[in-house]
């Protein structure tokens, strides 16, 4: 951690210069040569991505900031605030410290947090950090977390862990157990000193590998920021062995989005119809989930087909996703497409169709955007349509 990056020369102009390109200021000279150049450079990109990620850091001063990579693979300031009301109690252990987003916010619900990271420079930048934000019950530790578990040899309330998701052989990985730390290889040395164990994974992590990789799963979070899926988090309960619940959430500018189901998905009844006088989209959160049944069944609505995902009903309801308004239904046939959307304007999605948007769009001579939304699907006896919508909400 090089100190010399909080003078305040230095930090002025870190300030001065975030609408800078890295580009431009790679060829400039140093006006600090006393400081690595390239450290000033890597403060300034970072700060930039930190005023929309982390607003709180960006906005205190004298913040250090970490490489590029860790600050991309950091949790978002909105996605931290949600675990932090998914635990409570006492004490609290991050055995995978990071920059410690995810603390700053545990340390608001949790009396006691210990942060553990391996990297002494990274550890000594959140310590300091913290110190700037006013953060009092974080204990940041460096070194190994398992033999920093094994010297403190305390029960905690909970167990965070974020696994690396990236190998120094394979690079990116997916499975849970290519990842560090191994977390299905060292469940049970975990349970030694927590009942309770919090997982973050990427979106990519498929559930259903997911539940076969870790045992006691007692609920699966989804979290989506403007309907875009930003993590999975698994909530681990020693000796669980119930029905598993699927919660997904998405965060919006003014509100959010929650919806509940439970794995695997009841064997609900659930009804098909020929599109009615209204369409609902589920947002991105459910559509990783997969609850595709429960939702037709919660929100009494209909479904198009079995594999399209899309939803009907004749009186508009509340609907965690897009809702739009049919104006009309077609045949997807060439004088149809002639007739509706040859060489206009409109916003195409697809689900459940042979055709991708891009070759819809070509072949049509479709332009995007503008107020019409088209849907390419399949209806229930399996008949290709389009529905041409106004969206609503």
């Amino acid at each position: 951690m090089d100190l010399s990056l909080l003078n305040p020369e230095i930090q002025k102009f870190i300030t001065t210069n975030l609408a800078a390109k890295s580009t431009d200021l790679a060829f400039q000279k140093n006006p600090f040569p006393n400081t690595d150049w390239k450290e000033i450079i890597n403060q300034i990109i970072a700060k930039q991505k930190a005023k929309d990620k982390l607003p709180s850091w960006f906005q205190t001063k004298n913040i250090l900031y970490p490489s590029k990579i860790s600050l991309e693979q950091t949790s978002s300031e909105k996605t931290a605030a949600y675990k932090a009301s998914l635990v409570l109690g006492d004490r609290l252990i991050d055995v995978t410290g990071g920059f410690g987003v995810d603390d700053f916010y545990f340390s608001k619900k949790v009396k006691q947090v210990i942060h553990c990271e391996i990297n002494e420079e990274l550890s000594k930048m959140v310590a300091h950090n913290f110190n700037q934000l006013n953060v009092t019950n974080c204990n940041c530790i460096i070194g190994d977390s398992k033999q920093i578990l094994e010297d403190l040899n305390q029960k905690f309330d909970w167990i965070y862990i974020d696994p690396s998701r990236r190998n120094e052989t394979k690079g990116k990985v997916f499975m849970l157990k290519d990842c560090t730390p191994n977390v299905p290889k060292f469940m049970d040395y975990y349970f030694q000193y927590s009942g309770n164990i919090l997982i973050k994974t990427a979106p990519i992590l498929d559930i259903t590998a997911g539940l076969l990789e870790l045992k006691n799963v007692k609920e699966v979070h989804i979290v989506a920021i403007d309907n875009e899926v930003k993590e999975l988090l698994w909530i681990i309960e020693k000796n669980y062995s119930s029905s598993i619940k699927i919660k997904t959430v998405n965060l919006l500018k003014e509100n959010l989005e929650n919806f509940e189901a439970a794995i695997p998905e009841f064997e609900m009844p659930v009804t098909f119809s020929l599109p009615k006088k209204y369409l609902y989209e589920p947002n991105s959160a459910i559509m990783k989930s997969g609850a595709f049944n429960t939702v037709a069944t919660q929100y009494s609505i209909d479904k198009l087909h079995t594999n399209s995902h899309l939803y009907t009903s004749d009186t508009l309801i509340d609907f965690p996703g897009r809702i739009f308004e049919i104006n009309s239904v077609h045949s997807y046939n060439k004088n149809e497409m002639k007739s509706i959307l040859e060489n206009k304007k409109s916003n195409v999605t697809t689900r459940n169709f042979l055709e991708t948007v891009e070759n819809i769009r070509k072949k049509w001579k479709i332009k995007d955007g503008g107020n019409l939304y088209s849907f390419f699907s399949t209806d229930k006896n399996d008949n290709k349509i389009v529905l041409l919508c106004s969206k609503l909400k």
